[in-house]
């Protein structure tokens, strides 16, 4: 399986970064199987960090063989589950983190927006998961162990324009 990273510098050799703010997922290195989604977060860094270039790094990844060996926790889809993860995870609440990679759905801009409706009581959760089903949703695969990371195999960089 091909994943990226996407950021204002090189990133051949992952590190697990503790979160300066809320992240769907917590701390970690994230990546996503999809590179247009990679793209748009070297972007994001790039001007978050006033860089002047950004990159997407690729890296292989054996799904079936970390499946075996490490604990994953996976959500297929903006389920009950995967809300109240991320809900949690961006208030801060600290969660029990006694899993190694973490994959589910990305609650980018567009997606968020529901989850904050959701959170202010604006949406009932059967609303919001409806109003979720209907955004396509890139995926995010998060390393939160320094043990994940040593399934990665890095294999090329590109500069993004």
């Amino acid at each position: 399986m091909k994943l990226y990273h996407g950021s204002d510098v090189i990133v051949d050799k992952p590190v697990i970064i503790a979160a300066d703010r809320p992240l769907d997922f917590g701390g970690g290195f994230y990546l996503t199987s999809d590179k247009a989604q990679a793209q748009k977060w070297a972007r994001r860094v790039m001007f978050r960090n006033n860089s002047s270039v950004c990159y997407v790094t690729a890296f292989d990844f054996d799904l079936e063989q970390v499946d075996k060996e490490l604990k994953l926790l996976r959500f297929d889809g903006a389920t009950r589950d995967w809300l109240e993860f991320v809900c949690a995870n961006r208030s801060g609440k600290v969660l029990v983190r006694d899993y190694d990679i973490v994959i589910g759905p990305v609650a980018d801009d567009r997606v968020y927006s529901v989850v904050i409706r959701f959170e202010n009581g604006e949406y009932e959760l059967d609303e919001t998961l409806k109003r979720l089903k209907v955004e396509t949703l890139s995926d995010q695969v998060l390393f939160h162990t320094e043990k994940a990371l040593k399934y990665l195999r890095f294999e090329k960089w590109e500069e993004i324009r």
